[in-house]
């Protein structure tokens, strides 16, 4: 699978040299990362929040000559770099997630020209890619010790459509970083919030990205909520599908080549998914919807099959021997972290309450309206504290 992937993966690299001689180049770099330039021009502020510590990771890596010197400096500033994001967020109430998008790029950029990590197999260099953003992704620190509380895993995700607007923001990463840490209380019951921020690159869900960072906390915790950005109220999604349909590409710029009319199902580290075409969720809507702010909270039914089309089933039997075409959450990445997170509670611990919230879609970033939006899931979180057991 690792040989294969990795050709995908490469599919998204400026450079259109062989594998072996891409490793040695100069241009190694991704499309995201290409985009870099672009955002430093016309987001100074934004893409320089993180330059002191991009330069020392920068330093660090000059000292890093062999695998494993590597790996450690990577694991080091990856830390150090989810910690600084959630804590400035946190501190200056900034609610602003791009400034740790393009820290994460400019330092996935040098790592790719390390020397020690130009010299290694090109699976090593994914592994080491691989941990890197895991670990820069918030999950070297989801730390649940802190008293006898309830416990709840939200994800979020980065900005993505960056060719389109370079200053796209994305409300579901915001949230991440603000409620990271976080305890929450209602009604006297006290909740702890631990967040990851995961990426909008389909070869990583492939690559099983989900699983790895929700397997460990899906038996211990109290709630999984994974969170995107996606219509024009909050949606909590009923019927997450089993296949990607949206014609949209991932950051990378690599189109999956589902369709409507062509759905396809996802991988899994080589393998592909053998599982229902529909799950529902067990979040506790009726409690999340009870929170306050300015948009509506909709238990959103509304899903496409390749017989009937679009409709909104009231149960999960009436999916029975249909073909997903469009879960509640849509055909994309968005659609598919919602299903793999069932999934995952359905094997490993099938009571948790376990769903997908839509954000409001907002352009750019307006500090009010994205203030708005983390507020109202922060409460919605809120409120589900009595709902959980």
């Amino acid at each position: 699978m690792k040989s294969s992937l990795f050709k995908v993966l490469t599919l998204g690299l400026v450079s259109c040299l062989s594998l072996s001689a891409v490793a040695k180049s100069l241009t190694y770099v991704t499309v995201e990362e290409a985009r870099i330039d672009k955002a430093q021009e016309q987001l100074p502020s934004i893409t320089g929040q993180f330059t002191p510590l991009v330069t020392s990771f920068e330093q660090a890596l000059k000292q890093a000559t062999n695998q494993n010197k590597l790996k450690s400096v990577n694991e080091k500033f990856a830390n150090l770099l989810w910690r600084q994001a959630s804590e400035h967020l946190q501190s200056n109430n900034t609610f602003d997630d791009r400034p740790l998008y393009w820290a994460r790029l400019q330092m996935a950029k040098l790592i790719r020209g390390n020397q020690a990590f130009r010299a290694l197999a090109e699976s090593k260099q994914q592994d080491i890619m691989f941990e890197f953003e895991l670990t820069s992704r918030g999950l070297g620190q989801v730390d649940f010790s802190a008293g006898k509380m309830k416990k709840i895993l939200v994800t979020g995700f980065d900005p993505f459509f960056l060719d389109r607007n370079i200053a796209q923001s994305n409300p579901s990463g915001i949230a991440a970083l603000y409620l990271d840490n976080k305890v929450l209380e209602m009604n006297g019951e006290k909740v702890q919030v631990q967040s990851l921020v995961v990426p909008v690159r389909f070869a990583d869900f492939d690559q099983g990205m989900i699983e790895t960072m929700l397997s460990k906390y899906v038996p211990e915790v109290d709630m999984v909520a994974t969170i995107s950005m996606g219509r024009e109220d909050f949606d909590l999604e009923r019927f997450p599908g089993l296949r990607r349909s949206s014609k949209a590409p991932g950051n990378l710029n690599i189109f999956t080549g589902a369709t409507a009319q062509n759905p396809l199902k996802p991988f899994l580290k080589g393998v592909e998914f053998t599982t229902p075409e529909f799950v529902e969720f067990s979040l506790p809507v009726k409690a999340m919807q009870k929170a306050k702010g300015p948009y509506k909270v909709i238990d959103n039914h509304k899903i496409e099959t390749l017989a009937k089309g679009k409709f909104e089933p009231k149960t999960l039997a009436e999916l029975k021997g249909e073909t997903a075409v469009q879960g509640s959450g849509g055909g994309y990445l968005s659609n598919e972290i919602s299903y793999r997170s069932i999934i995952l509670r359905n094997k490993l611990n099938p009571d948790l309450p376990v769903g997908h919230i839509h954000t409001p879609r907002i352009k750019d970033w307006k500090y009010e309206e994205v203030k708005g939006i983390v507020l109202q899931i922060e409460d919605m979180l809120r409120h589900s504290i009595p709902a959980i057991k």
